[in-house]
């Protein structure tokens, strides 16, 4: 009786201890970035999804040039773009190319090259517009001379805490975002009775991949004091491409000083525009916000350091106390930590980057890359996470960019003789389709939007399901009836080709692929999930789209390998089918398997890329893309490595950015499938119901989560 006492009370121990909820705020804590050095690859940043400002290892933006090639010091908003004159008047229609693809009529697509040379018009719309830098804020210092460093980036609260030494003086700054407005706040303590704060205003570059900052350009870059307004606040007019104060704004910048004195400094060849403001603030304490905004409000509220730091604590504490969290310090496997640091620094970097009224682009809003442009077969990989992870509302703000650029997809379509909507692949807040030689041929970016609604109606509970039905069901239905007049019938073989496209495997030509793996099962996927939301809204499945369904071909295979495409039979010898993404594995990981999709075939083929893929031509979201499909065929072992492989393109920096190489030092859609292929690891997926299926069962992952959400 006593033995079974105590065996019931030991039960009630374990079960009591395996209820306890996770420390969320150790989880987070304990993987704070901490900076020593003046390292260009660890800049951190604060933001509020729509607006982010990155600093150097002072807490502002002191040494922009010294960083420009690392992560650089961005100051950047969804609201900040900007074009260079077109003085050819060069129109969108001039980059078109008509294509024939053997589907009975014309297809005109928006191309980067027009009769195999470069076009003007193609070039300009690539360039414009592109993301703008708004600012930089900093010390006036000399890199070389800054000692001592001791700098900590508290995810909990988002509020950087920068500690070094200067010619012998002691400076402590503390840098903070607000999380609703374009606004960064700091608080400056130092003995240095010279310390200057400076503002400095670059002209864009409009290049590829840079820091967005020319600051040699004046003539057109130009910076005038609209006043000192009330309570010590001073007011900068900025103008791009204008002769004159007078001309119209491209932005303003607000500056309220909230503590200590500060008086400008004139300085010798001080270039008349004011581009570069320097103020002497002699005081022990300096405190001051910054908001940059499109358009003046004289009655916006001017806020105090402490007010915006009150408000981000609350913001971020409420961030990781409602999603979800992963606590890994119980595994003993000795990869488990780092995977820890990586997961938790996306959270907070996806946050600060991605959560705002648009698409994000690739490296979100710390530095530009594709002119600043995003892309919207990368959507995905950025946004879905944040469904899984406890936060849809994050999601849906982005999702609802769609809804605005509906006019020109529905244009897009038309012109290639599609029903529905065609959306574009790379592009700004207008929707203007960016000229490109591989970004028009896209398909894969088609069923996103069908996903994405799907994971936003799984998040919801039964009042916000239907909300979700009944607002995004116009544009799953349009984006569905593109996707089933896009597949062509073969009559011959009583079946429907993918073809006339680039797959998400980018090394294959449009003229000659047909029936890329992923995009068909992709198209099987999306259509079905159309099908259920028509059911879902009361009405009748498509018969067109069923015959769609049934119909489509089988995924291409040959010696028991499934290909690149059906037309790709040389798999093994050119090197073009074995580089880039392997987005076979997609078809079952990111999507579960369809009927065209055979398992054993599928693991053949993982077990195939794992040993013979040019890995160091992979991208950084090709790693969890294969955790993901090893987790859903039942191999965690190979997930986990696959997660943790040491490759170049799946390096974390140590502010947890995924560096690809030295043009793209962050890669953000590395870190979204990163949290996508965890959650999916830990919650599983439809059908599954193992507990953390995606992890090894051996006693070394014993893997605690709160908050979230499966796969489909």
């Amino acid at each position: 009786m006593t033995r079974h006492i105590l065996l019931f009370l030991l039960s009630c121990v374990i079960l009591h201890t395996w209820a306890q909820p996770i420390d969320r705020e150790a989880v987070v804590r304990r993987n704070n970035p901490h900076v020593t050095t003046l390292d260009t690859l660890a800049s951190l940043t604060v933001g509020n999804g729509g607006f982010a400002f990155t600093v150097d290892a002072t807490g502002l933006q002191s040494f922009p040039l010294t960083y420009s090639n690392g992560v650089p010091l961005g100051t950047m908003s969804d609201w900040g773009w900007h074009s260079f004159p077109n003085p050819e008047q060069y129109r969108p229609e001039e980059a078109l190319k008509a294509y024939d693809f053997g589907r009975g009529h014309t297809e005109f697509y928006s191309t980067q090259f027009k009769d195999g040379r470069p076009h003007g018009a193609s070039e300009w719309y690539r360039q414009n517009p592109h993301r703008l830098h708004l600012g930089a804020i900093g010390l006036n210092l000399e890199p070389g001379e800054v000692r001592d460093i001791d700098q900590t980036l508290d995810l909990w609260t988002g509020v950087i805490d920068s500690r070094f030494t200067y010619r012998g003086h002691h400076y402590h700054v503390t840098t903070v975002c607000h999380p609703e407005r374009d606004l960064v706040a700091t608080r400056i303590e130092s003995d240095d009775p010279d310390k200057q704060v400076t503002f400095k205003f670059p002209y864009p570059t409009g290049k590829h991949s840079d820091d967005a900052c020319d600051w040699n350009e004046w003539e057109r870059n130009i910076t005038s004091f609209e006043g000192m307004g009330k309570a010590c606040t001073d007011t900068l007019k900025r103008i791009l491409d204008g002769k004159s104060r007078f001309d119209k704004a491209a932005y303003y910048v607000t500056i309220h000083w909230n503590q200590g004195h500060h008086n400008y400094v004139k300085r010798e060849g001080d270039h008349p525009l004011w581009n570069e403001q320097y103020f002497s603030c002699p005081d022990q304490v300096t405190s001051f916000t910054c908001e940059f905004y499109e358009q003046k409000d004289p009655d916006r509220r001017l806020l105090t350091f402490d007010e915006v730091k009150e408000a981000s604590i609350q913001y971020w504490q409420r961030y990781w106390k409602e999603g979800g969290i992963v606590d890994f310090s119980a595994c003993t496997d000795e990869r488990a930590r780092e995977l820890e640091r990586r997961v938790v620094l996306s959270q907070y970097i996806l946050a600060v980057n991605d959560g705002g009224d648009t698409p994000p682009q690739e490296t979100g809003l710390t530095y530009n890359s594709w002119f600043g442009k995003f892309h919207l077969e990368m959507i995905w990989w950025h946004q879905a996470q944040f469904a899984l992870w406890g936060h849809p509302e994050i999601l849906e703000h982005s999702l609802d960019w769609y809804f605005t650029v509906i006019p020109v997809a529905r244009e897009i379509a038309k012109r290639q003789g599609f029903k529905g909507v065609r959306w574009m692949k790379m592009t700004d807040p207008s929707g203007t389709e960016a000229p490109s030689k591989v970004g028009s041929f896209l398909i894969w970016q088609q069923p996103h939007p069908i996903y994405l609604a799907e994971l936003l109606y799984r998040a919801s509970d039964d009042t916000g399901k239907a909300r979700i039905l009944a607002k995004y069901k116009d544009i799953v239905a349009e984006t569905a009836d593109f996707m089933a007049s896009y597949a062509t019938y073969d009559k011959k073989g009583n079946r429907y080709v993918l073809k006339g496209c680039i797959p998400a495997q980018e090394t294959l030509r449009a003229d000659e692929t047909v029936n890329p793996p992923f995009e068909l099962s992709y198209w099987h996927f999306a259509l079905d999930l159309a099908q259920q939301w028509r059911e879902r809204n009361g009405q009748s499945r498509s018969e067109e789209w069923d015959s769609i369904i049934n119909l489509l071909s089988p995924l291409a295979a040959k010696d028991s390998l499934y290909l690149a495409a059906e037309t790709a039979p040389q798999t093994y010898e050119d090197v073009r089918f074995t580089s880039d993404h392997m987005a076979v594995l997609g078809a079952v990981g990111i999507l579960p398997a369809t009927p065209q999709a055979d398992n054993d075939i599928m693991r053949n083929t993982l077990h195939w890329v794992l040993n013979n893929w040019n890995w160091d031509k992979t991208w950084g979201w090709d790693f969890p893309m294969t955790a993901m499909n090893a987790a859903r065929l039942g191999e965690p072992e190979n997930a986990i490595n696959a997660l943790l492989t040491p490759q170049r393109t799946n390096t974390y920096l140590p502010n947890g950015h995924n560096f690809q190489d030295n043009r793209l030092r962050c890669y953000l859609p590395g870190n979204g499938g990163l949290l996508t292929a965890v959650a999916m690891m830990c919650a599983g997926w439809d059908g599954e119901t193992r507990h953390n299926p995606g992890f090894p069962d051996n006693g070394a992952w014993d893997v605690k989560w709160e908050g979230l959400l499966p796969l489909p």
